[in-house]
């Protein structure tokens, strides 16, 4: 008898061991789903997917699994009604499925499919767990994704490659970034802003990134892990005696230094850092390493030799690897990349949709001969700092995709790239991107958008449409010259001031739609409400929509405070200033009744990684300053990056964007009745709430529809 028993418990072993990727992504959609597909590989030199039927059971077939898996998302989407989104990645599929009336195949030839920026990892990601990846990882698969960047726990490589060149634990930790900045220390940008990070965060990272690969690698996604790019610690040249330059200063913070090419010692620090990053993850066949990124110096470094190092390095690591570079700004340097072999480079064009350098001389960033022999991908950088609000460039994301593949400059072309620096917002545009690999001609913006509306919100509804193609031509038709960086501001983010227009230092907003367009938009939407109660995709979009509608709002009456201001009139300053600080308030709470829109929701992430009251604080500590001062006072100020990250959230517009505002008006009606006044620090009144622990909650509030239309109501009367 209890050898039967082992027996059958190594057959089950074996099932479950074989058991398809494809089958755990339909049971976490929803129980028992896989038993209503049948999933057929097959094999084939281009990615495919097709649609098909065979009895009450729909087929979905491919090359592989990412591909198989765009194949499942593309019939929910389009056969079932249901947009699986990052907020909600579970669905109750009817008993039987829509059929499949006839075969349907789509195809790319564009084998890349990339995500993720660095600034990702710390503006969305830095406080992510494993339940919160695992999600992610299934909507990659979904949208086709099979090259993401992946860059957890490079922090324990540094710490682990630190440790056996003689660093000690507090250099060490002056060295490596805190959770929520570790994008731009890994981009050679800044040191140990953040930290120092405890024991037990390293261990988590470590545990965490080989969750995340382990699945990748199930689905036949292939990481792009960091390689090693010439970074070392900024005290190089006194700790160890290297031959290094100095970057300079990036915002005000000191860049790690250079390690130079000739030093004798590149390739055994190089050789190190491969070693313990393959020890702790295994190889990779792509690496990243963007040296000099955002304006570092290169005075004094030999650039041709410098790629040779910095490529040479990585082939020994792994004969096979391709060296995956951002281009931004300068960067790739062409005498970095020019003597490169074809085929080992992939250049990301990074802000494809606005300043593309693949050869569009059109452009601000324009390179004549695109990036030569390497391969690259059109990419579209979207989002900002991980601002909140609407934005894109809709029919200009799918013209230029078709006329950059089809021009001389589409044989290097290799695939499409989302290259956010924030996620989790306007999921139409990432959805967008993500089926132009496999739509093989131009395609008319409004037809899509119109079946677009239909799989996200599982019907067909003519004032949605209405509202979503108002919308398509208004925010989300930024013009093609416009390289404005994301959103259009919402100006109750901005520090007081008496012209007040964009609020991160480098935004470049020029207006380019009307306020009261949207505002509109945000009615005809409002209309549909109640025939979609209860449906997450349409509720999280109401929210989404009058919160931009309460924030173009306020940008009109901003005008009006100041105008009377400055005609010195008492009393209509009083009431436009008071009906501005209003609308603060209102904003704060219409964005209670979505967890999405909490500050709360970002600040206990952050502590629920914390295995200390310590650790919490200073994960929470990291989770406020990121989003508010960004840096210490230097770099907030003199750097440009405070409100670079902002964020329209709730209890953020209530404890921080109000008081700031209500400081400043404060102070203008003191001034207008005669009284001295001194020039406000800033800071000063920032600075106290990022010191703070006090709770805020993560739970929605209200009825959505119900807040929704009180909201629009008190901003249209």
């Amino acid at each position: 008898m209890r050898t039967i028993c082992l027996i059958c418990m190594l057959c089950l072993a074996v099932v479950v061991k074989a058991a398809s990727p494809i089958q755990g992504l339909l049971e976490r959609i929803d129980k028992g789903a896989s038993r209503k597909f049948v999933i057929e590989q097959v094999k084939s030199p281009t990615d495919f997917f097709e649609l098909d039927q065979k009895g009450d059971k729909v087929v979905i077939r491919g090359n592989n699994y990412v591909s198989i898996a765009t194949g499942v998302n593309w019939y929910l989407k389009y056969y079932a009604g249901i947009q699986l989104s990052w907020n909600g990645m579970t669905a109750q599929l009817p008993a039987v499925l829509p059929a499949v009336p006839q075969k349907e195949r789509h195809e790319t030839d564009l084998k890349y499919r990339y995500d993720f920026n660095y600034c990702t990892y710390s503006y969305t990601m830095a406080f992510w767990d494993w339940d919160r990846w695992e999600k992610e990882i299934d909507w990659m698969a979904l949208h086709g994704i099979n090259l993401p960047l992946a860059v957890v726990g490079a922090d324990v490589v540094w710490y682990n490659v630190l440790t056996k060149l003689g660093y000690t634990k507090d250099e060490i930790n002056e060295f490596i970034a805190g959770p929520a900045f570790q994008g731009w220390w890994l981009m050679n940008n800044l040191e140990g802003w953040g930290g120092p990070n405890p024991d037990s965060w390293y261990k988590q990272r470590e545990t965490l990134q080989k969750q995340i690969l382990k699945r990748m690698r199930e689905y036949g996604i292939r990481p792009v892990l960091p390689g090693y790019s010439g970074m070392v610690p900024h005290n190089a040249k006194e700790r160890l005696g290297l031959n290094v330059s100095d970057p300079g200063l990036w915002c005000g913070y000191r860049r790690p230094a250079f390690l130079q090419p000739t030093d004798p010692r590149f390739n055994e620090i190089a050789d190190l850092y491969y070693k313990e990053m393959s020890r702790l993850y295994g190889k990779a066949d792509f690496y990243s390493m963007d040296p000099f990124h955002e304006g570092g110096n290169v005075a004094g470094v030999d650039l041709n030799a410098a790629g040779q190092a910095i490529w040479g390095a990585m082939k020994k690591a792994n004969p096979k690897a391709v060296w995956v570079a951002q281009a931004w700004q300068a960067n790739p340097r062409q005498k970095m990349i020019e003597n490169l072999p074809a085929g080992d480079l992939i250049v990301l064009d990074l802000f494809a949709e606005s300043r593309p350098q693949w050869g569009d001389p059109e452009s601000t960033w324009y390179r004549k001969e695109g990036f030569g022999k390497h391969d690259w991908l059109y990419c579209m950088l979207l989002n900002y700092g991980g601002n909140v609000g609407l934005h894109g460039k809709m029919k200009h994301v799918i013209d230029e995709f078709y006329k950059a593949k089809t021009s001389s400059f589409g044989k290097t072309m290799k695939g499409v790239g989302m290259t956010m620096e924030g996620s989790e917002n306007n999921p139409v545009m990432f959805e967008l991107l993500c089926e132009l690999p496999w739509r093989p001609a131009r395609f008319d913006k409004d037809e899509w958008l119109k079946n677009y509306t239909v799989a996200r919100y599982g019907k067909a509804d003519k004032a949605v449409q209405d509202a979503w193609l108002l919308l398509s031509n208004t925010i989300y038709n930024c013009p093609a010259k416009n390289t404005q960086q994301g959103t259009h501001e919402s100006v109750f983010c901005g520090r007081p001031d008496y012209d007040v227009y964009q609020v991160s230092s480098w935004s470049e907003m020029e207006p380019y739609y009307k306020p009261e367009d949207i505002i509109r938009a945000a009615g005809i939407m409002l209309s549909a409400a109640d025939r979609f109660k209860g449906n997450n995709n349409f509720e999280y979009d109401l929210i989404d929509i009058v919160r931009q509608a309460v924030a173009e709002k306020g940008r009109l009456v901003y005008p009006i405070m100041i105008d009377a201001y400055k005609a010195g009139e008492k009393e209509l300053f009083a009431a436009s200033s008071q009906r501005f600080l209003d609308l603060i308030l209102l904003q704060d709470k219409l964005l209670a009744a979505r967890p999405e829109f909490k500050v709360g929701t970002w600040i206990e992430k952050a502590r629920n990684l914390g295995t200390t009251p310590e650790e919490k604080d200073l994960y929470e500590w990291n989770a406020r300053v990121q989003v508010t001062t960004w840096g210490n006072r230097v770099a907030a100020d003199e750097g440009g990056l405070r409100d670079y990250a902002h964020k329209e959230w709730n209890g953020l517009l209530r404890d921080f964007y109000y008081n700031r505002w209500k400081v400043w008006i404060d102070r203008q009606k003191a001034q207008l009745n005669g009284a001295p006044v001194k020039a406000i620090d800033f800071y000063a009144i920032e600075e106290p709430w990022t010191k703070q622990t006090n709770p805020y909650s993560s739970q929605a509030e209200g009825d959505v529809i119900e807040v929704a239309k009180e909201v629009y109501a008190k901003i249209t009367e």
